[in-house]
C-alpha cells in the first residue's frame, strides 16, 4: 500500500505552483499536487478564516466523519451500487482517516457556512484521493474514484454532518465521563478521610450546625454523580440518526434499505448502539437533542463551580479567612505581596464553567436560527459541544490532579469554630429545649463564652457528656 506524504503548509504552498488542477461549477483552480484535500476544501479554507481553529483540533469529528463514510461504503457495496475495489480502497482510506494520518488535511475553519457541506466534502475528497493512490492512481483522477459519486454515494451532507456530530459527541463524552468519575471518587476519598472532623455547617455565609468535614466532600460527590447518571441519560438521545434521508430527510437518491444498514454497519464500527429516526424529516432538522445535551453538560460546569467557590472558601485565609483546609499551592500568587498563594485551580475552573455557559447559549440561539427543513448553524453547534467536553475533561483532570487530591484539613481550625458557635447550641434543643437554649445562646452572644461552657455552668449537662452528643447529633443523617 503506498505511504501517506504528509508534508508541512511551507511545503504545500511551495507545491502549489506545480500542483494539480481541479475544476468545479464556479471554475478550475491549482490544488497543491502532495494535498489530499480537494477543490472544495480549498475554497472553504480561504473562504472561512474565522476562528483559527481548523476541524484538525478536533480528532473525534475528523474520526466520526470517516467511520460514517465507512460505514456507506460498506452499505453501498453489500447493495451492489459500488465495486468490490472502490469499496476496499474507500474502506482502507477511511481507516487511515480513523488513524489520525490526515488530520492534517482538514484545515477547514469549524465555523462555515453551508450547513456543513465543507466539512463533508473535505472528508469525501480526502478520502477519494487516499483510495486513489491506493488503488494506484493520481490524486485528481476522479474519473476513477469520486468524492461524489463514489464516496459520498447515497448520501448528503444533511444526514452525515449530524450523524458524525452524534457520534463524535459520544466519542468525545467517554473520557470527559471518566474524568468526572475520577473526580467523584476523589471527593470521596476525601470524605472517608475527613469523616471525624467536626465542623460548622453554614447558611448564607451565617453559621448554621455542626456536620463533619466529611459529610460536606461526600456530598459534592454525590451531586456529581446524579450529574454524570443524567449525562448518560441524555446521550441516548444521540443514538437515533437521520442517516438515509439524504438532502431533507424524504431519502431522495437513497436505496430504501440504505439507512437501516448503514446505521446498522455504524454501530459495528463505532460501538454504539445507533438506531434510525422514527421521522427523518423531523430528524434532519431538530436540533433538540444537542440542546438537551449542552444543558445537561452546563448543569455540570455549574456544580462544579460552586464546588470550587465552596473551596475557596473553606481555604480562605490563612490568617483572616476561614482556613478550615488547606488547597496545594502550586504557584505563587502575587507580584508584589510575597508568601502569597492564590486558589489558581478552582479559579480557573470557575471560568471554565463561564464559557460553558455561554458554549450553552450559542448552541440554543443556533439550534433556534434553523428555518424549514434544515439548520445551516450546525456547524456552531458542533464546534462549541466538542468545545465544551474538551474543556469539561481537562477542567476536572486538573481539578482532582492538583487539587482535590493534595487538600488537607487544619483540624484544631474546625474544631475551635465549633466550640465558639453560637449555631452550636441548636443541636441542644432535643435535649435542653427551645427555652432553655435560647437563653443559652443569648447569654453566649453577650458574654462572649463558649456555649457549651454554659450548659456546664448550669448543670444542665456534664462535660464528658457534650462532646458525645455532638458527635451523636453531627452523624444522626448521613455518616461519612
Amino acid at each position: 500500500m503506498p505511504e501517506i506524504n504528509v508534508v508541512s503548509e511551507t511545503e504545500l504552498m511551495s507545491d502549489n505552483k506545480e500542483g494539480r488542477v481541479e475544476s468545479d461549477l464556479l471554475g478550475s483552480t491549482r490544488i497543491p499536487s502532495k494535498a489530499y484535500y480537494g477543490i472544495q476544501s480549498h475554497r472553504a479554507i480561504e473562504n472561512f478564516q474565522l476562528t483559527d481553529v481548523p476541524m484538525s483540533s478536533y480528532p473525534n469529528f475528523i474520526k466520526a466523519l470517516a467511520m460514517v463514510k465507512q460505514a456507506c461504503a460498506s452499505t453501498n457495496f453489500k447493495l451492489g451500487l459500488l465495486s468490490e475495489a472502490k469499496y476496499s480502497a474507500i474502506t482502507s482510506a477511511c481507516l487511515d482517516v480513523r488513524q489520525g494520518l490526515l488530520d492534517d488535511q482538514f484545515k477547514i475553519d469549524m465555523l462555515q457556512g453551508g450547513a456543513g457541506t465543507s466539512a463533508n466534502m473535505n472528508a469525501n475528497e480526502v478520502i477519494a484521493n487516499r483510495a486513489l493512490e491506493i488503488m494506484g492512481h493520481q490524486k485528481g483522477q476522479y474519473h476513477l474514484l469520486h468524492p461524489n459519486d463514489d464516496v459520498n454515494k447515497s448520501q448528503s451532507t444533511n444526514d452525515v454532518y449530524p450523524s458524525a456530530i452524534r457520534l463524535a459527541a459520544l466519542l468525545n463524552c467517554v473520557p470527559m465521563l471518566s474524568e468526572l468519575s475520577a473526580l467523584c471518587d476523589s471527593f470521596l476519598a476525601k470524605g472517608e478521610s475527613f469523616s471525624s472532623i467536626v465542623k460548622m455547617g453554614r447558611t448564607q455565609l451565617q453559621d448554621a450546625v455542626p456536620m463533619t468535614l466529611g459529610q460536606e466532600f461526600s456530598a459534592f460527590a454525590d451531586t456529581l454523580q446524579k450529574d454524570r447518571a443524567h449525562i448518560l441519560n441524555i446521550l441516548t438521545l444521540l443514538y437515533e440518526l437521520n442517516l438515509g434521508g439524504t438532502a431533507i430527510g424524504t431519502g431522495i437518491n437513497a436505496d430504501p434499505k440504505f439507512g437501516p444498514l448503514a446505521i446498522k454497519y455504524l454501530s459495528q464500527i463505532s460501538g454504539f448502539p445507533f438506531r434510525p429516526a422514527a421521522n427523518l424529516i423531523e430528524a434532519t432538522a431538530d436540533m433538540g437533542s444537542f440542546v438537551a445535551l449542552s444543558s445537561t453538560l452546563k448543569a455540570t460546569a455549574l456544580k462544579l463551580s460552586k464546588i470550587c467557590n465552596d473551596l475557596r472558601l473553606l481555604g480562605s485565609g490563612p490568617r483572616a479567612g476561614l482556613n478550615e483546609i488547606n488547597l496545594p499551592p502550586v504557584q505563587a500568587g502575587s507580584s508584589i505581596m510575597p508568601g502569597k498563594v492564590n486558589p489558581v485551580i478552582p479559579e480557573a475552573v470557575n471560568q471554565v464553567a463561564y464559557h460553558i455557559m455561554g458554549n450553552d447559549l450559542s448552541i440554543s440561539m443556533a439550534a433556534e436560527a434553523g428555518q424549514l427543513q434544515l439548520n445551516a448553524m450546525e456547524p456552531l453547534i458542533l464546534f462549541k459541544l466538542l468545545q465544551t467536553t474538551d474543556l469539561l475533561s481537562r477542567a476536572m483532570f486538573m481539578l482532582r490532579l492538583k487539587c482535590i487530591n493534595g487538600i488537607s484539613a487544619n483540624e484544631a481550625i474546625c474544631e475551635n469554630y465549633v466550640a465558639n458557635s453560637i449555631g452550636l447550641i441548636t443541636c441542644f434543643n432535643p435535649h435542653l429545649g427551645y427555652e432553655n437554649t435560647s437563653r443559652i445562646a443569648k447569654q453566649a452572644l453577650s458574654s462572649g463564652k463558649a456555649v457549651t461552657e454554659l450548659i456546664v455552668e448550669q448543670g444542665l449537662m456534664k462535660a464528658d457528656e457534650i462532646n458525645d452528643f455532638i458527635r451523636t447529633q453531627t452523624n444522626s443523617v448521613n455518616r461519612i
